[in-house]
Formats: C-alpha cells, sequence, structure tokens
C-alpha cells in the first residue's frame, strides 16, 4: 500500500489514518458569507459534536501557542485544519495567518482547510504557496433548483443573493474551485449532507461531476439539523439508516467514498472517534519533540499501516462482499477494543469475510449509560438503548470492553450476538467472524 505523503498521514482523508493520527481545528474563522437551512449561527453548544460549533473563537497567535502544545502532547499530530465555525475564506486574514505561523515552526504538519467553496477561486494562489495539501469542499448540488432549496442567501463582494440566483453562483464558484485545486496538484474532498426529499436522489451526479474535476474523494454524510434552523423549524429529519446506506452505495460505485467521517467540531483535537477539546484533562503529559522525534514515530504508525496493507491485499467483488457478515465494534480509537457498550456515543461498523474486513461507516448514538442506577431498559422506543438497538440492526455481532447484563440481552434478543474482547479491531474481527461459525477456522 503504496500512499502518496499528502495522503499517508490525514486521518480524515486515509481511512486507516484515523486510527493512528492526530488532526486539530484552529477555531479562528468566526464569518460566513452563505446560509444554509440546516445552520443556525446563533446557535451553539459545547456539548455537541457538530461542524460549527466551538467553545471559543481564538486568535492566529492563540491558535499557533495551542499547535505548539498539542504538539508537544500527541506526537501523533500530522494534521491543523481551519474549518470554521464559519467559512476560513471568509476570514482569509485570520485563516492565513494562521497557516502562515504554523508552516514557519511546523513544516512538518500538514495543513488543511475546509470551506463552502464561494470564494476558493480567489485564493488558490495563496493555498499552494502556503503549502496547504488538502482541501475539502461542501458541495451540496449541482442543480440550482435544488440548491434553491437548501440555502438562503449568497454574499458575494457586497451583493447579497437568494434563490436559483445564489445557488447557480454558489455552486459555479464551487466547481470552478475544485478544478483549479485539483490542476495545481492540491488534493480535494467534497463533503456533501444528504438532506431526504432534496437532494438524495441528486447527490450521484454530484459525484459523477467532482470526478471529472479531480476530486479524490466524496464524504456524504446525514443531515444534522441546527436547532433553530430554516430546516428543523419546518419539520425536515436526518436520513435513516437505510437512505445513508443506498446513497453512498450508489456513489460509490463511481469514486471512492469516505465512511469514517465524524462530522467534527470546529475546534476538534486528537483521533477521530476520541475528541480531547472538551476534556484537554485527557491530553498526555507534554513533552518536547523535536521535528525529527515526531518524524520517526510517525514513520513508525507508517511502517506498520503498510504492513498492515500487505497483509490485507486481496480484491473481493461486491457479489463478495455482499456476504459478509456485519459487526459493529465500540472503540476510543487507536484501532483498538476499549469502549464499553454503555458508554458509546458511536460504532464502527465493518464488514468482514474470511481474510480480510471493510468500515461500512460509523453509527452515532446515545450513550447508553448515563452512570446512574436509572439507566432505560431500553424497552421504550424513544430510550437511547432502542435507538442503539436500531442503528445497529443490520449487524449480526458487536465488540465492546464491556456491557451489562440487561443491554447483552436485550441486543441478543434483537439478533445480537455482545462479545467482551480487547485488542486490535483487524484481528478480532477476523477471529470472531471464525469463532462464531461465519467462516472456517483458516
Amino acid at each position: 500500500m503504496d500512499m502518496e505523503p499528502a495522503l499517508a498521514r490525514h486521518p480524515c482523508y486515509n481511512e486507516e489514518a484515523h486510527h493512528h493520527f492526530a488532526r486539530m481545528h484552529a477555531a479562528v474563522a468566526p464569518r460566513c458569507n452563505i446560509q444554509c437551512h440546516y445552520c443556525n449561527p446563533k446557535f451553539d453548544c459545547v456539548n455537541e459534536s457538530r461542524p460549527g460549533v466551538v467553545s471559543k473563537i481564538i486568535t492566529p497567535q492563540e491558535a499557533f501557542d495551542k499547535v505548539s502544545q498539542i504538539a508537544g502532547s500527541l506526537p501523533n499530530l500530522s494534521v491543523v485544519g481551519i474549518a470554521g465555525p464559519g467559512d476560513p475564506l471568509a476570514n482569509p486574514e485570520a485563516t492565513f495567518d494562521t497557516f502562515r505561523l504554523i508552516a514557519k515552526a511546523y513544516p512538518d504538519i500538514h495543513l488543511c482547510l475546509s470551506t463552502n467553496g464561494l470564494m476558493l477561486p480567489d485564493y488558490i494562489d495563496e493555498i499552494c504557496e502556503l503549502g496547504i495539501r488538502h482541501v475539502t469542499v461542501t458541495l451540496n448540488a449541482i442543480d440550482a433548483n435544488i440548491g434553491s432549496q437548501i440555502y438562503a442567501f449568497v454574499r458575494y463582494n457586497g451583493t447579497l443573493y437568494k434563490g436559483k440566483e445564489a445557488a447557480a453562483l454558489l455552486m459555479k464558484r464551487q466547481l470552478e474551485g475544485i478544478k483549479g485545486l485539483t490542476e495545481r496538484g492540491v488534493l480535494c474532498k467534497v463533503n456533501s449532507v444528504i438532506i431526504p426529499g432534496v437532494n438524495d436522489s441528486h447527490l450521484s451526479e454530484v459525484t459523477r461531476e467532482v470526478k471529472k474535476l479531480g476530486a479524490f474523494s466524496h464524504n456524504i454524510m446525514p443531515l444534522i439539523l441546527s436547532p433553530g434552523s430554516r430546516f428543523q423549524k419546518d419539520g425536515f429529519r436526518a436520513p435513516t439508516l437505510e437512505e445513508i446506506t443506498k446513497v453512498q452505495h450508489e456513489s460509490s460505485r463511481i469514486m471512492p467514498v469516505m465512511r469514517h467521517c465524524r462530522q467534527c467540531r470546529a475546534d476538534a483535537v486528537g483521533l477521530l472517534g476520541s475528541d480531547l477539546s472538551q476534556n484537554p484533562e485527557m491530553l498526555p503529559p507534554q513533552k518536547e519533540y523535536s521535528a525529527e522525534q515526531r518524524e520517526k514515530l510517525q514513520q513508525d504508525i507508517l511502517s506498520r499501516m503498510k504492513q498492515a496493507g500487505a497483509d490485507a491485499a486481496a480484491e473481493w467483488s461486491e457479489d463478495e462482499w455482499s456476504n459478509a457478515v456485519r459487526i459493529a465494534v465500540a472503540t476510543r480509537g487507536s484501532n483498538v477494543i476499549n469502549q464499553h457498550f454503555g458508554h458509546a456515543k458511536e460504532f464502527l461498523v465493518y464488514d468482514v469475510l474470511e481474510s480480510d474486513i471493510r468500515l461500512v461507516g460509523v453509527r452515532k448514538v446515545q450513550a447508553y449509560c448515563n452512570g446512574t442506577a436509572d439507566c432505560s431498559s431500553g424497552e421504550e422506543p424513544s430510550s437511547p438503548l432502542a435507538e442503539t438497538l436500531e442503528m445497529l440492526k443490520d449487524c449480526k455481532m458487536l465488540l465492546c470492553s464491556g456491557i451489562g447484563k440487561g443491554p447483552s440481552e436485550r441486543l441478543r434478543q434483537a439478533g445480537i450476538i455482545p462479545l467482551i474482547k480487547k485488542g486490535n479491531i483487524d484481528e478480532q474481527l477476523l477471529e470472531n467472524a471464525r469463532y462464531m461459525g461465519y467462516f472456517k477456522k483458516a
């Protein structure tokens, strides 16, 4: 598995890297130049994990100081990105000042930008000059009729645009920006939000178009309704598990689809699935790591990833994958089973064949256990346990580091076998699928 350097260490761009490499988002960009109907810029909650949420806006110097602190705690920090809470390119001075400070002091750390794309064509030269190697563009439609249902307005060069005119302008600029980036050798990922009844049947067209323009991955994410947003007030809903799977599967036939996205906060820190931004006390003690020490540690990680890729080099057809056994895993990261079922706020779901595995996606849930004696029995349709069972209903097994008697019985009643395990996820998936009789022992 020879991965190009710009891709190998990026946890959002490389599925395997997300188990091992940390990222940090610098929240220096408060202003936005478009209004999406699913977003409410006036709402913020530090307890939520979704794009656009931050604890506080920081200055470029504060962002640099924080990078220095995190690099001293997490030598596996490989990427620093700016993703809001507004749009980075609607805050170009703060965004590029931050990147300049980091690039000068930490040339080994990759820089990443996430944008709605409206101003992207105007800043391609600056992006390339600063060595920003990864750019994500959120593109929800390429049809102005559909886009006009998603965006309330677009503010461009001092003029406010609405309706189809706003959507058409935004899409033109987004597509122009993606093309300009890829022609300059910048890795470009496209994010799209699945909005049932609006763009769900349209996203495969988006996939085809961005592939033509040179984007390398399409991240298709479920709608998260911000409280007080237009869509929330109008009764829109998040897509079902079946709807998400269908849309992702259709697009995966066209180009690679990202399946491990966590829809992170704009101030996230650490491994994907183990955000430490709200729990800085859980960061390891700070040490003085030189660039050479960080590089050695990260090269060791890359070597292990390369070997793991070589060990799982078999190619399987979609028909063969359709016969795989589906297994959920509770994990806090690092590619190990290390999460109690009752504490999990997400599960990684894998398809497993006799000698290979692949990630199906991330299923976010409410934690079943709140640390009190009155945890729900799960019988109520709206209880956290009932919702978890619904989210995992296509799985045959669940691997976790611990589980109570009550939820264990409820899982079995739902046809899901809970197993208490620890250790490497890949190894445990293969071993337990064989042990439970799904495949013959090797």
